[in-house]
């Protein structure tokens, strides 16, 4: 008995167990695969789609406000903004680049005239194409798209756009002035690139160095909506004391004189221009009249002579239209937004914060508006432009197509008249070595 095992666990098993144990997979000890199975029934996983749509926020980055769902009464206000958004965008999209591809694309359309016409259709499509969307999106998610970025470059692109409005008013109101007043009657020919990029050059780089101020004064703010919870973003007229101080002292004198400084640059010095121009105009147009109605019958000229000059002073007085049309809604515009910055500043007149951001967005708004609405005026008013954007719409139409008959008739006829719309005509006589009818317009 002495020789018996102390304890049973030493005994040795039988070959019928060693058997089955051989058939049972034996997990190495100190595996982790039973305590895993354990946490998954204890601390199921989720379901692979619950990551796609619950949000993950980082330090609320990501979150951002939706006015659009559910519907509640702010919705309907964003619904009115986006639809208004959607009419003024695709309007000035389709009317800025039908004005800018006609001038382009024509090659008796290429005068200076029409040529600022297409610079300053450039510059209200890229205000539309890149503005207006963060805009949009920062008025109904209250989140800036790009972040600092679009701070900076959105105003830096509002006022240059109103540069070259300014200064393109200005030079249609001097063209006009001395298209009048010239002693020598004046044919518009087509001019070369060279000649109106030289004077283009002159509008977009007076445009962009005014407008350079804007890229150095406006910062990105964030801050937490007490209402909703959730981050919002704003431009603030805050300087960065990063700058150097030259600079930044000439950035913050900007600051503090920029109402006055847009109002006088920006808002009178077109309208006074423009108004003083037509007013010269219309003197000199008179003294003109009257002069010619004092000479003698046997001085008159031949009735064709006296067709052509009245056909001038019709297409004269369609420029001056379209000069005047062009400052009229400029103006229009633009009046709201300096009337209220002038009553906010010295009337005494506190207004909440909302209520600010609502008349910013206002002002905004009409500038969109009126860059939208200039090209389809420009193609109501101007004759040629209109007929060229007309041809180019229905071009494909065979209902549009010019009828063999009536080209045939052209033919025989030995002066061909050119008409650009915006300058005097240009006739040609006895033309030789080119086709009978010459089209304005190129096919689409």
């Amino acid at each position: 008995q002495t020789g018996a095992p102390a304890h049973p666990q030493h005994i040795a098993p039988s070959s019928g167990s060693v058997q089955q144990n051989a058939r049972v997979p034996r997990v190495p000890r100190g595996s982790k695969h039973k305590q895993r199975e354990r946490d998954a029934h204890r601390h199921p996983r989720p379901h692979p789609d619950a990551f796609f749509t619950t949000p993950r926020a980082f330090n609320g980055s990501l979150r951002v406000h939706n006015p659009l769902h559910p519907l509640t009464e702010e919705s309907y206000s964003a619904y009115a903004v986006m639809l208004l958004a959607l009419i003024v965008f695709s309007a000035g999209i389709v009317g800025n680049l039908a004005l800018v591809c006609i001038v382009s694309h024509n090659y008796y359309l290429k005068s200076t005239w029409n040529c600022a016409l297409a610079s300053l259709a450039f510059w209200d499509f890229m205000l539309l194409f890149f503005c207006l969307p963060v805009v949009i999106f920062n008025e109904l998610t209250k989140r800036r798209l790009m972040g600092d970025l679009s701070c900076r470059i959105v105003p830096y692109v509002e006022v240059t756009s109103l540069g070259v409005t300014t200064f393109t008013l200005c030079a249609l109101s001097i063209d006009r002035f001395h298209a009048v007043t010239s002693v020598q009657p004046r044919l518009q020919q087509v001019e070369s690139c060279q000649s109106i990029l030289a004077k283009l050059s002159v509008i977009w780089v007076g445009s962009l160095v005014l407008a350079t101020p804007e890229l150095l004064m406006w910062r990105l703010e964030q801050e937490v909506s007490p209402r909703t919870g959730l981050p919002v973003d704003s431009c603030g007229q805050q300087p960065s004391v990063t700058l150097p101080e030259t600079l930044y002292s000439l950035v913050l004198t900007y600051h503090q004189a920029r109402m006055w400084w847009t109002f006088g640059c920006f808002f009178c010095l077109p309208l006074l221009f423009t108004g003083a121009c037509q007013l010269l105009t219309r003197h000199v147009t008179d003294e003109n009249a009257k002069s010619k109605a004092v000479r003698p019958s046997s001085m008159s000229s031949s009735s064709s002579s006296a067709s052509s000059s009245l056909k001038k002073q019709r297409r004269e007085r369609q420029l001056t239209r379209t000069v005047v049309a062009l400052a009229s809604i400029y103006a229009v515009c633009s009046l709201p937004e300096n009337v209220w910055n002038f009553v906010l500043a010295y009337a005494g007149v506190e207004v909440g914060v909302a209520t600010k951001a609502l008349l910013a967005l206002i002002g905004q708004f009409l500038l969109f508006v009126r860059a939208a609405a200039t090209p389809v005026l420009l193609l109501c008013i101007c004759r040629s432009l209109g007929q060229a954007f007309m041809d180019c719409c229905c071009c494909c139409c065979d209902e549009c197509l010019p009828d063999p008959s009536s080209s045939s008739m052209s033919s025989s006829t030995n002066k061909v008249k050119i008409v650009s719309g915006t300058s005097p005509a240009v006739f040609f006589d006895n033309v030789k070595d080119g086709p009978a009818e010459l089209i304005i317009g190129t096919p689409c």
